[in-house]
């Protein structure tokens, strides 16, 4: 059994919860802090938690924990670290791990200083379909990747302190697009450097300082491109969509807005349908288990996993701080109106990206570009001279 004190008792935080005590079903939430006692104790009651408290160093310095996972706001992840770091307890941070790189690249020195285990709660990653298509592009099913996009959208965030640029460091693009850009490294490849950003962003709907809407593309070292959509303006629901192209295949996912379940109501009572949902009555698209569609019982499973046998977890602090540095590059785009380079003053990658080609060869001579039937049954291939570039059609009767 891992002991955990539970920094923060609101949305995430209970999505948490319930995950945690109820997927391994040996792990045990033992000291909850909030920034209210009354929140506090609404939630130890909820979720039979001994030790309740509204200090940070209080609850990660209690004798009865082991493990203490931060469900805080950004501006708070920093020093919620270092606290660990100061006593020795082991961490797990929601996203994103910091409001910029410098703020995460001293968390990720921090705790590696302090030889505590670190993990990076990014849920998006451990979903079920996510797993699916990583393992098939792993087969080598898709062939080369060259192209991963991913979309979140929805009409915005719980909390007020999301709504606040310093607060939050940034607006849908902090928010959303770590969840789009970590997807998108997962089918690249994580060990294939980001090298550089295109991005636009703008204010077009909600009355903040920070972005609402963002698009952006991410190119990789070794000619691969991510692209990631995220806004806080999208009418209708939680959009969470992912698509891959690679050389040999493509894949398509829709992971919760329309899951395969329909349901129409026109009852008024007031009820829950899930995440993000904008009304309960009319046509529904409700979840079937919706702790297990994001991902949340497989990354807690890997979290707790990983500590007890001493390794690392698949998503730790140096992949938020991968995150971050490459959303830098992104708001710098977006002022700058070009290609930014990600600067990463850490990288345990590949230091040059595989390069080699996906051209598939027909014969000794050329090259296929593409095979198709027609519609009166003859196969025609369309070739390219290896030598002279001619491109020419060959039919096979």
């Amino acid at each position: 059994m891992i002991r955990i004190a539970m920094l923060g008792s609101g949305f995430i935080g209970r999505f948490y919860a319930d995950s945690i005590q109820g997927y391994r079903n040996k792990d045990k939430i033992v000291s909850i802090c909030s920034n209210s006692i009354e929140n506090a104790q609404k939630f130890a009651a909820q979720y039979n938690v001994p030790h309740t408290t509204t200090s940070m160093e209080e609850s990660i310095a209690h004798p009865d924990v082991d493990m203490v996972c931060i469900a805080l706001p950004n501006y708070l992840h920093e020093a919620a670290v270092m606290l660990c770091c100061k006593y020795k307890k082991a961490v797990i941070t929601t996203k994103p791990l910091g409001r910029n790189g410098a703020e995460a690249l001293r968390m990720l020195h921090e705790v590696e200083a302090a030889g505590i285990f670190n993990g990076y709660l990014e849920d998006l990653v451990y979903t079920p379909k996510f797993l699916k298509a990583k393992s098939t592009i792993s087969s080598g099913a898709l062939g080369k990747i060259i192209w991963a996009k991913s979309r979140e959208a929805h009409p915005g965030p719980h909390s007020n302190w999301f709504w606040d640029k310093e607060k939050a460091g940034g607006g849908c693009m902090l928010d959303l697009a770590c969840h789009c850009i970590e997807i998108s490294r997962g089918y690249i490849g994580k060990n294939i450097r980001p090298v550089e950003v295109m991005c636009w962003a703008d204010t077009q709907v909600k009355p903040i300082d920070a972005e609402d809407h963002a698009i952006g593309l991410v190119k990789y070292e070794n000619g691969a491109i991510g692209q990631f959509e995220a806004s806080w303006t999208f009418r209708g629901g939680l959009d969470l969509r992912d698509e891959i192209m690679g050389s040999e295949g493509t894949i398509f996912i829709n992971g919760f807005l329309r899951t395969g379940m329909d349901i129409f109501t026109s009852s008024k009572e007031d009820k829950y349908v899930a995440e993000k949902a904008e009304t309960n009555s009319g046509w529904l698209f409700p979840v079937g288990d919706e702790l297990n569609e994001l991902g949340y019982n497989h990354m807690f499973m890997d979290m707790f996993n990983a500590y007890d046998t001493g390794t690392n977890p698949a998503e730790n602090f140096y992949d938020g701080y991968i995150i971050n540095a490459i959303i830098d590059a992104a708001y710098q785009s977006v002022d700058s109106k070009k290609w930014e380079p990600i600067i990463l003053k850490e990288w345990r990658g590949q230091s040059e990206a595989n390069q080699k080609s996906s051209h598939i060869s027909y014969d000794q001579d050329f090259f296929l570009v593409k095979e198709e039937l027609t519609h009166y049954g003859a196969k025609k291939l369309i070739l390219k001279n290896k030598k002279t570039g001619e491109i020419i059609e060959k039919i096979l009767e």
